[in-house]
């Protein structure tokens, strides 16, 4: 559920009649912000912070002891305050908007921030945000998508928390088109940059099976939010909410956390040159968490992974290149 849904066949609908194609340019978002044309630029990400108190330890964790290097937070959520507090303490974090319009677990809900009856299509019989994308896109109107997005850019401003960046909770704005142009308007409106990988974009053709002329739609609009001085992606890596593991692994801490560094010294292998966000749920599960959602052990594989000196050797034989949305804004707006 945690994947960006397979919705950019949406952006079809850019492709209007007579447009032409193009070549893909030769140089990457990366080197035009001034990075080298082979080095692999990378952002560490933990999406659902704010979600629960062992979101918030999982995502500081794996920031401080380990290689993770960004997050974004979950605004309707209950444990957000706890979060912005610990934020406020230490500005440094890298933390943007998880945008949410869906609430996905059975026992453990939320509401949208802009109110219920503000926005009656985000909303199911029990007063929380749908379970599922496909709800979610049947039910409300892009108008209702903006507004709720919108409010919670203003929850976390009123609360003294400026985003570095803005994603995408399940991917569910980038689940129709005009969700996508939602999302992008809010981002350029704010100058605040936008998860949108628009570059070479190799693994989401890949793991999304596109069309090449589908990638075309979404490069276009990559244009579009360079053009308004916001940062782009060259590539997104979401995979690793699949790595799910065994019931022997996931019950025996040194192999969940092998088990996943390995999966991530490979994913740092298959990525392209140019700049690539690679998505991660890491949480450090206390007794309750199973109360909430069953994905506890490859969540507390994700932050095992990130603390594991085998993979911040792999990062540093690979020469990868760290960076962060706040340094990426702040290259930007030199160029």
């Amino acid at each position: 559920m945690k994947r960006i849904v397979k919705c950019f066949g949406a952006l079809a609908f850019l492709l209007i009649s007579g447009t032409k194609s193009f070549a893909q340019e030769d140089s990457t978002y990366a080197q035009k912000l001034g990075y080298p044309k082979d080095a692999k630029v990378v952002i560490l990400h933990v999406d659902d912070v704010g979600m629960s108190f062992d979101s918030n330890e999982g995502a500081i964790n794996a920031i401080t002891q380990g290689v993770a290097n960004s997050c974004s937070v979950m605004m309707p959520c209950s444990w957000v305050p706890a979060f912005v507090h610990y934020l406020k303490q230490h500005p440094q974090i890298d933390a943007g908007l998880h945008l949410t319009l869906t609430s996905e677990w059975k026992e453990y809900r939320w509401p949208p921030v802009a109110g219920v009856k503000a926005v009656p299509g985000l909303v199911d019989q029990e007063g929380a945000l749908w379970p599922s994308v496909e709800e979610v896109v049947k039910h409300a109107s892009a108008d209702e998508v903006e507004m709720e997005i919108r409010a919670q850019v203003e929850k976390a401003l009123k609360m003294g928390f400026l985003p570095t960046h803005l994603d995408s909770h399940m991917g569910t704005l980038f689940g129709s088109l005009p969700f996508i142009q939602r999302y992008l308007k809010v981002g350029m409106e704010y100058k605040i940059p936008v998860m949108f990988p628009a570059g070479h974009a190799s693994l989401i053709q890949v793991h999304n099976k596109l069309d090449p002329q589908l990638v075309q739609g979404i490069r276009l609009l990559g244009k579009q939010l360079w053009a308004s001085g916001l940062p782009v992606l060259d590539d997104l890596y979401n995979a690793s909410y699949g790595w799910e593991p065994d019931a022997i692994t996931a019950a025996d801490t040194k192999k969940l956390q092998a088990f996943k560094t390995a999966h991530y010294i490979e994913a740092l292998k298959e990525i392209k040159p140019g700049l690539t966000m690679i998505i991660m749920h890491c949480t450090q599960p206390s007794p309750i968490f199973k109360n909430i959602s069953e994905s506890g052990p490859t969540r507390q594989g994700d932050l095992l992974a990130m603390i594991d000196p085998a993979l911040k050797k792999a990062l540093e034989d690979q020469r990868i290149v760290l960076v962060t949305w706040r340094e990426l804004m702040e290259r930007r707006k030199g160029r």
